[in-house]
């Protein structure tokens, strides 16, 4: 790839072979987004690294004129976000690096590039009156795009035996140590030592996420479209988003969680950590899983003990209704009336 690149940008030094062979790509490329095996929005990505790789070599080329003959493309992926329960059936996956990773994922919104760069001391907890209320997490720590957003305190927790899990496998893990790692065999003989660990990055992270959906039959895809109803990481996010929204945690304060670059507002809109952790708690329920189940079922177990305790009320109930129909058909004979009535 190397030295074809090499060869194209001497060849492209000339205008009429550059213009030829761009325009020629473009046309073959909208002919499979015509036969939809690719989107428009692909295609403009395609011409995007084509357009800086001309920057590079200082090959000049007309783009605004190319951009003319590009087809139409959605500013919006045409694509929904896991539901609770789609997500509670993933974490069931026997690979124990699942739980952390989606958890991670849902409940801050991170991008899956971010698991290029986490470290273990990138994770802190964030205690209250001596209680766990969240996770706080620096995001691409050490780049421009640094930021810091938050995890529930199930996840927080995830990733906490997940380490220890690792250190009583002989790993020494310290701040700088990769949050998630590569596999390892946990059955290393005599109690060696596991191998050092490398970091799983985005796409070994990626790929893990495809094998749960694959596993539980959750990588559908669309009729009629090679897109999947929700994307394998990229999902999460919009889960994140959607549950932030729904519990009306303040606009701005969604999108820096998100880190996103919110603008002129981020000149003038400075909110303090706690003010950002005051917001992500109105969330916090929603977006944990195990602890949302374990309420569920706390409620579920008050409602069966409130209908045995009506139905013993009940009981008692029709006993003294019973009881006081004999007395007063005793009462009504004693008076001579022969009509009697039955309780029912």
């Amino acid at each position: 790839m190397e030295n074809q690149a090499k060869v194209f940008a001497e060849r492209a030094r000339d205008p009429p072979y550059l213009r030829e062979s761009i325009y020629s790509f473009i046309l073959a490329e909208r002919e499979r987004v015509e036969r939809k095996e690719i989107t428009a929005a692909t295609l403009r990505n395609f011409v995007k690294a084509i357009k800086l790789f001309c920057e590079e070599n200082e090959l000049f080329f007309n783009w605004k004129k190319l951009t003319k003959r590009l087809p139409p493309a959605r500013n919006h992926a045409n694509d929904r976000a896991p539901t609770r329960e789609e997500i509670q059936r993933l974490l069931e996956y026997p690979d124990y690096r699942v739980k952390p990773v989606i958890l991670i994922l849902a409940s801050s919104g991170v991008r899956i590039g971010a698991f290029d760069y986490f470290r273990v001391g990138d994770l802190t907890p964030v205690m209250r009156e001596g209680r766990l209320v969240a996770g706080r997490l620096v995001v691409y720590r050490g780049e421009p795009e640094e930021y810091f957003t938050f995890v529930t305190p199930e996840a927080f927790t995830a990733v906490k035996e997940y380490l220890d899990f690792r250190r009583e496998h002989g790993e020494h893990i310290t701040d700088d140590s990769p949050l998630i790692r590569d596999d390892f065999d946990v059955n290393t003989a005599n109690g060696a030592a596991i191998p050092p660990p490398r970091r799983l990055r985005a796409a070994g992270v990626k790929a893990l996420l495809e094998r749960a959906m694959k596993a539980y039959g959750l990588s559908r895809r669309r009729e009629g479209n090679r897109r999947r109803e929700w994307q394998t990481a990229h999902g999460y996010r919009k889960y994140f988003k959607t549950v932030l929204e729904t519990m009306g945690v303040k606009s701005l304060i969604v999108e820096k969680l998100m880190g996103h670059n919110v603008g002129l507002a981020d000149s003038y809109f400075k909110p303090t950590e706690e003010e950002m952790l005051e917001e992500y708690l109105k969330a916090t329920p929603k977006l944990s899983f195990y602890s949302q189940a374990k309420e569920d079922d706390d409620e579920l177990m008050r409602l069966k003990e409130r209908v045995e305790r009506l139905e013993r009320e009940n009981r008692e109930i029709r006993k003294k209704a019973e009881r006081l129909v004999e007395v007063t058909e005793k009462i009504r004979r004693h008076l001579g009336f022969n009509q009697s009535y039955k309780f029912s």
